[in-house]
């Protein structure tokens, strides 16, 4: 029997995300290599580690997660004004991609929302915040957190 998931894992393995009426948001399966991962690591989201977790090489998992668990709620304190006068060299146009840095000099990219008035809003939410995610997921291979690679000597 193969090794369960847990924290430390190493996991190769193919998933996808959707939305409930079947649009692809992101997929590895067209990939000619399945991604790899250390559970634990903060390359998944922890809503979708823990659907992982106890998994073994072979298991197949399909979930809907709530908006908690993948890309939290949406947030209305995440939607901001500012003065169209800033916008002199950026787009305004709703739906547009817009990125600011905050004081710690982090990128945020928020999406334009509207123009109204002399104001441009954006929000700064995740586009799949507040959405439930279908996740999908082929675990292909477990390594065991402390199992180590066999080195052979030179000439072996």
């Amino acid at each position: 029997m193969s090794e369960a998931i847990g924290s430390g894992s190493e996991v190769t393995l193919h998933f996808s995300l959707s939305l409930a009426d079947g649009q692809v948001i992101d997929s590895t399966r067209a990939r000619a290599q399945a991604p790899v991962l250390v559970v634990g690591d903060g390359q998944l989201l922890p809503g979708f580690e823990a659907v992982l977790l106890g998994l073994r090489a072979g298991d197949r998992r399909s979930i809907i997660l709530p908006p908690e668990s993948a890309f939290g709620p949406w947030n209305p304190d995440n939607v901001q004004r500012f003065d169209l006068a800033r916008f002199v060299d950026l787009p305004t146009t709703a739906g547009a991609v817009v990125s600011f840095v905050d004081q710690g000099r982090t990128e945020l990219p928020g999406v334009v929302r509207a123009v109204i008035g002399d104001e441009v809003e954006v929000d700064f939410n995740h586009p799949l915040a507040g959405r439930e995610v279908v996740f999908e997921v082929d675990i292909l291979r477990v390594r065991a957190a402390d199992a180590q690679a066999v080195q052979w000597p030179e000439g072996v």
